[in-house]
């Protein structure tokens, strides 16, 4: 629970990090005020950034750019139930501050009024803040899968068998791994998963390594070493491979934005073993780093035109797309980004085009 607290703390403070800076006087905010946005919202319980920020303009991912920091408050960033964010006008444009409630108040307690004590303990309160997006669709992709190029997860060490030739291994046992390892150091247990294509060019875009658990070496003898398993997802299998863990940090840039103007891309993939996407799925999307994709970005889902039969013209041709959805990237690799569905207004599908929102 403190781990998650952290998480959301983190996204929450990157994801309005830049907001004193992102408002600009020429940019006309007003005109994506929702018709009935209200004049002061109470933060409730179970409330994201998202929805709060919907509720006030037609675009949510414009919320960084209306919101006023408030340097009076510690730690404004931070947005927690029982706050009040009040709309009022600055220069004829619109712009959000917080009003903090009882949960978002932080004490400070110091050990004696004797002057001669510098002494403090700050003390922050046990409300956690409120999530930009839902974390419990996203937490095991921010932190577990990864995507890999195949010939690493290829030439990775792997699960030869269990203690007592047990084939099936959970938290609590050993493993024997084919392959050298640095003792006492922690390793991923991966299992190959599916193979992402572009469906466009053919080009193999990575390969998912789907993540099993969390084992530590203890052993190495010759070219096997001896693992054992602290935390585990699934069981693990012969044939599982083994990576290093990763470091990763939450990047400074996960806030809402919009994805690059000239980005067309499509789902290629849902996590959840089907083809039909829905509300707070996660999905793979074939365009990555390389093409401007960053952590943070929303981008519009199009239902793929039908293929129809000209019958004039003796052809067959692909009707428009249509607006369907919006998601945000919440992870990004060299060619490919994991991504959030946040509202559906049609059933959507795999190969789904995804653009500039």
């Amino acid at each position: 629970m403190r781990k998650l607290r952290t998480v959301q703390r983190v996204l929450l403070a990157v994801f309005l990090s830049v907001a004193a800076t992102a408002w600009t006087a020429s940019q006309d905010i007003s005109q994506y005020l929702k018709s009935d946005h209200p004049d002061v919202y109470t933060v409730l319980e179970g409330d994201t950034l998202w929805d709060i920020s919907g509720s006030f303009l037609e675009r949510p991912w414009l919320w960084p750019e209306i919101w006023r920091l408030n340097p009076q408050i510690d730690n404004p960033h931070l947005i927690y139930p029982g706050d009040r964010i009040a709309l009022i006008w600055v220069d004829g444009q619109p712009q959000l501050v917080l009003e903090r409630g009882n949960a978002g108040r932080t004490v400070k307690v110091t050990p004696s009024d004797t002057v001669s004590l510098k002494a403090q303990i700050r003390a922050e309160p046990l409300d956690s803040a409120i999530p930009a997006i839902r974390l419990d669709a996203i937490q095991s992709f921010l932190v577990q899968n990864r995507v890999v190029e195949p010939a690493m997860l290829s030439a990775a060490p792997y699960v030869v068998q269990g203690e007592s030739e047990r084939l099936v291994l959970g938290a609590g046992d050993r493993l024997y791994i084919r392959g050298v390892l640095d003792d006492n150091q922690t390793f991923n247990i991966v299992r190959k998963g599916q193979t992402y294509v572009d469906p466009e060019t053919s080009e193999v875009l990575g390969l998912e390594a789907t993540y099993i658990g969390l084992g530590r070496a203890v052993a190495q003898d010759d070219d096997v070493a001896t693992m054992f398993i602290s935390s585990s997802r699934e069981e693990a299998q012969i044939g599982d491979r083994i990576l290093p863990t990763e470091e990763r940090r939450l990047e400074s840039t996960f806030f809402p934005s919009p994805a690059p103007d000239d980005i067309r891309g499509q789902i290629i993939s849902v996590f959840g073993g089907v083809t039909q996407v829905g509300q707070f799925d996660v999905v793979v999307v074939n365009r990555g780093e390389r093409e401007g994709i960053a952590v943070g970005n929303v981008m519009a889902i199009y239902r793929r035109g039908a293929r129809a039969r000209d019958r004039v013209a003796n052809e067959t041709i692909r009707l428009p797309s249509e607006r369907a959805g919006l998601m945000m990237v919440f992870r990004t690799f060299e060619k490919l980004s994991y991504a959030l569905v946040l509202m559906t207004e049609i059933p959507l599908a795999v190969n789904d085009e995804v653009r500039a929102p």
